[in-house]
């Protein structure tokens, strides 16, 4: 990692380079999905399972697509208890996090008697994704299934690719703990199209959540319109803007985390310190040589990492809100006071002793957070993702009366006469 100026010319080429790596667009990549995708939508079961064997490397049929019962208990038993007990730990605290998202019928009253009011409904049928690639994720099932649940979704569906069609115990664990009603051992873009369609093994659902590679986030896209979805979800990122009370040991980790996720992710630092910036520079070096993925990691900070001096701290915050980064660390003086300058990012992390790393587990707010700088109009994953909403309205004789007129000139204004007949032949004659 080298230092790089805002005020040197080669920032914004830094800039456009990391805010558009990890893209859906790649040409290659979506005729492959699109290829998947109607296969699936068309032969169903057949080519869900052929095009598993293909790319994940197992066979299925019919009667072992689904996770059963036996396998679900095989698979928790493998979990060591105290591992069991953080899983449940974790689901705790992000239930106890998305409780207060509930959303609540409301109505109110005019005194002509018109009612008007807002139905909170749950979608009935949601399916998560859950990536199985280079390493498990149990806490994306608990960040995913937990909101849904509390939301009231009738039935929970998880997909992951199984490595030699197994059930990673983890994820059978976090499933359970998360109250996930079924899972299916298939992944990839083939797993999003089975969601978005159903097939004959997979049920159809209403909307699709979850983190993926480029060829599950192409498929999601993809099927928006067939389904919803929750975000086109990139490579994971972090920004943290730093000040002279920054330990430079803090920083460094903190980046590193995020890098070692892949050859994509990105970590920057902010800050108008140039001493610490040299420090965090040489701190990165000396943790990566015990770090375990330190080849992703090192890739991932050639390619897509930075330590960016500023002017000012002022600066400093202007920069990362252009970035609108997934995650954000504040680790200054008053990291309160600064919050509020915050506009675009998908979650805050306060002082020194709030690593984003806490956020990714146990903390309570949801970690399937937008990237890519769409946290400028998009928001984490939450009990709302879960809920449609569906507007009451109710006009008595003497309220109807009261709007007649400007309704039907507003129908005229539009020329839609027979909208406006609608109105007026119920204020103007008895009922046939």
């Amino acid at each position: 990692m080298k230092i790089i100026r805002t005020s040197e010319a080669a920032f914004e080429e830094i800039f456009q380079k990391i805010i558009r790596r990890g893209k859906v667009f790649d040409e290659d990549i979506w005729i492959t999905v699109k290829g998947i995708v109607e296969d699936v939508a068309v032969r169903k079961d057949q080519a869900l399972f052929e095009y598993t064997r293909k790319y994940d490397g197992y066979t299925l049929s019919a009667n072992t697509v689904a996770v059963t019962p036996r396998e679900m208990e095989h698979a928790i038993k493998k979990v060591r208890r105290e591992d069991l007990a953080i899983l449940r730990l974790a689901a705790r605290r992000i239930e106890m996090f998305h409780r207060a998202q509930v959303i609540q019928d409301w109505f109110c009253h005019e005194k002509e008697g018109t009612e008007l009011g807002l139905r909170a409904l749950p979608l009935e049928r949601v399916g998560i994704y859950v990536p199985g690639g280079r390493a498990s994720y149990p806490s994306t099932v608990i960040m995913a299934a937990v909101p849904a649940g509390i939301a009231g979704v009738k039935e929970i569906v998880l997909v992951t690719p199984c490595k030699g069609g197994r059930l990673n115990p983890l994820i059978a664990a976090a499933a359970r703990v998360s109250s996930v009603h079924r899972i299916f051992k298939v992944g990839g873009a083939q797993a999003v199209a089975a969601l978005a369609y159903g097939t004959e093994s997979i049920p159809r659902v209403d909307k699709i959540v979850g983190p993926g590679n480029a060829y599950v986030s192409a498929a999601k896209k993809m099927v928006y319109g067939q389904v919803a979805i929750d975000m086109i979800a990139g490579p994971s990122e972090i920004v943290v803007i730093a000040d002279e009370t920054a330990d430079a040991s803090f920083v460094a980790s903190d980046l590193i985390a995020q890098a070692e996720h892949d050859e994509f992710a990105s970590a920057i630092l902010l800050t108008p310190d140039e001493s610490l910036a040299v420090r965090v520079i040489d701190r990165v070096a000396a943790q990566l040589k015990t770090l375990q993925r330190k080849s992703i990691a090192k890739r991932s900070l050639n390619a897509f990492g930075a330590v960016i001096l500023t002017r000012n701290m002022e600066e400093a915050i202007a920069t990362a809100n252009r970035f609108a980064p997934e995650h954000l660390e504040l680790m200054v003086k008053n990291a309160r006071d600064m919050v509020g300058k915050i506009t675009h990012a998908g979650a805050v992390f306060l002082g020194h002793n709030t690593p984003e790393v806490l956020g990714d587990y146990l903390a309570g707010p949801n970690h399937i957070l937008p990237t890519g700088g769409t946290a400028r109009f998009a928001s984490p994953l939450g009990v709302y993702d879960f809920v449609r909403r569906s507007s009451v309205i109710s006009f008595s004789e003497k309220s109807l009366r009261k709007y007649a007129r400007q309704a039907a000139r507003f129908a005229k204004l539009e020329g839609l006469d027979g909208h406006g007949k609608a109105i007026t032949v119920r204020i103007s004659r008895k009922k046939s």
